[in-house]
């Protein structure tokens, strides 16, 4: 299988008084392309720096990143931008949906940002909350869903533009018990269906179980 993400030697240092905090130390890591992976460690490890540095959301202090054998470590702020809007669907915990728009509004976001017709925004959209059983709902607004129904038009606004990386940071972590196997089981079929590579943080040892690997990483190091 070809190589979706290939991180080399990354470091992440911040600086804090007269102390540096290695929030990433010399990681290396390959995922191959429709590979599902769970990060794991305990909190201040660095999955989420690490997630967001292979999402293009933030920068290390050294270190490559190439995804789809391109280097994003070396584009400007303004090309990660555009790559992210293309390449990248963001999973949150908390949704992160705009509270005065629709389910279709949210879901429609990403869409603006890339030249589309009205139409194709529109068969995007539709195709997107089909695809995690939430058209129904596509005229509601975010106070009027579920936990489980807002991750889900979240999820929808992460596929809508056809990414095929999803990165997901602790997407259960705000669900029951019965919404989170919903969500993970959703998850698990657009990875197996849809061919879309995952990296997920997580906590949580039930929805580890879905990934097809568990990385583990503590104090900044892969274990």
């Amino acid at each position: 299988m070809s190589k979706n993400i290939v991180i080399r030697d990354l470091m992440k240092i911040y600086t804090k008084g007269d102390n540096e905090i290695h929030a990433l130390d010399h990681v290396s890591l390959e995922v191959e392309a429709g590979e599902f992976v769970a990060l794991m460690g305990p909190s201040g490890s660095g999955k989420t720096t690490l997630l967001n540095i292979i999402a293009g959301v933030d920068a290390p202090t050294s270190g490559q990143v190439f995804v789809d054998e391109q280097e994003i470590t070396g584009m400007s702020e303004t090309q990660k931008t555009k790559w992210r809007t293309r390449h990248i669907g963001y999973i949150f915990q908390f949704y992160n949906l705009l509270p005065v728009l629709t389910a279709y509004e949210n879901v429609e976001l990403p869409l603006l940002l890339l030249p589309m017709s009205k139409k194709d925004r529109h068969d995007h959209v539709v195709a997107a909350l089909e695809a995690v059983s939430i058209l129904e709902r596509a005229k509601h607004f975010p106070r009027e869903l579920s936990g489980g129904q807002e991750q889900r038009v979240a999820i929808a606004r992460a596929i809508v533009t056809d990414a095929h990386l999803l990165v997901a940071d602790e997407p259960t972590g705000n669900l029951d018990a019965e919404s989170e196997q919903e969500i993970m089981t959703l998850l698990k079929s657009l990875n197996k269906e849809l061919n879309k590579t995952i990296l997920m943080v997580t906590h949580d040892d039930a929805a580890a179980e879905f990934a097809d690997r568990k990385v583990k990483l503590a104090k900044g190091k892969l274990l």
